[in-house]
């Protein structure tokens, strides 16, 4: 029984990065059509605005908590992180018809999402998890399978190759980072160069706020904090709305959270959410 289930959620995360990956419509859909592929969330420190990376464009609540697009870029999003008050960095793909590289490497905004400019790796590369701490901006490489380390967000070195969906550094130490795999999270000390195998339990989605709070998210939609960097995990709460798309913890308590029914937040550590933005409800952009 035991391997069947592990066979089983190693499966349901196959499917979340193909999901992830998938850029097949023709750019004709609506907000709520973008809200349902989430793939990034951040508070923005200046203001303590909620903005939402999706495949077409970044989102953030207007005066009536409804979405509403920031800026006129409505490329598909992947990997999405907010490093300092009003400035942002992502990646992904250009919208369809414009005219860009088909991967964006590493594109950054010092304007809260208005204005884009490109960074590195136009062309190159699609980094499907961005996460930044430590000074240092971390990014999966989904194109080549690696991982990759930027101080300054153009120079990078290349570290170690593997599978992963997410990813997340430790919070005090620049050395330690997680990775989520098929087989569990796993957990490199050398600064990425090399991954120890994925330890149970599987997760989809990973954030370390602080030392002694990291979640994970499982397949299921169930949310995990562990106080000792991922040896220990115990369950925290259920994210509303089944399968989880985006995960961030800006702080021990509070936590953002995508599934296929939205944006929910919690501030109590994932006891209790409520929702933010809600996809289907949602019209023309």
């Amino acid at each position: 029984m035991k391997k069947r289930y592990i066979a089983s959620t190693a499966s349901v995360v196959l499917a979340l990065t193909l999901a992830a990956c998938s850029s097949g419509d023709d750019g004709e859909g609506t907000a709520s059509a973008a809200l349902s592929h989430i793939h990034g969330l951040g508070i923005d420190p200046a203001d303590g605005r909620l903005y939402v990376a999706t495949h077409q464009g970044v989102y953030t609540p207007d005066d009536n908590g409804d979405p509403q697009l920031v800026g006129d870029r409505q490329d598909d999003f992947m990997g999405f992180t907010i490093t300092k008050a009003g400035t942002f960095v992502a990646s992904g793909h250009p919208a369809p018809g414009r005219d860009a590289p088909g991967n964006l490497g590493l594109i950054e905004s010092t304007d809260a999402g208005k204005t884009w400019k490109n960074k590195s790796l136009s062309g190159e590369v699609d980094f499907h998890s961005l996460d930044y701490a430590n000074d240092t901006i971390y990014g999966y490489d989904s194109t080549n399978g690696l991982l990759r380390v930027s101080k300054d967000g153009v120079r990078w070195d290349e570290r170690g190759q593997l599978q992963a969906l997410d990813i997340a550094a430790s919070p005090n130490d620049r050395n330690t980072i997680l990775a989520t795999t098929q087989d569990g999270v796993a957990k490199s000390t050398d600064g990425g160069k090399a991954f120890e195998a994925g330890a149970q339990p599987v997760m989809a989605l990973i954030s370390w706020a602080t030392p002694d709070a990291l979640y994970g998210i499982d397949p299921s939609g169930t949310l995990h904090r562990s106080a000792d960097g991922g040896i220990n995990w115990a369950k925290a709460g259920t994210v509303p709305g089944g399968q989880p798309q985006a995960l961030e913890a800006v702080n021990s308590k509070h936590i953002l959270a995508a599934t296929q029914d939205g944006v929910f937040e919690s501030k109590d550590g994932g006891e209790t959410f409520t929702q933010r933005l809600a996809s289907a409800s949602v019209g023309n952009p």
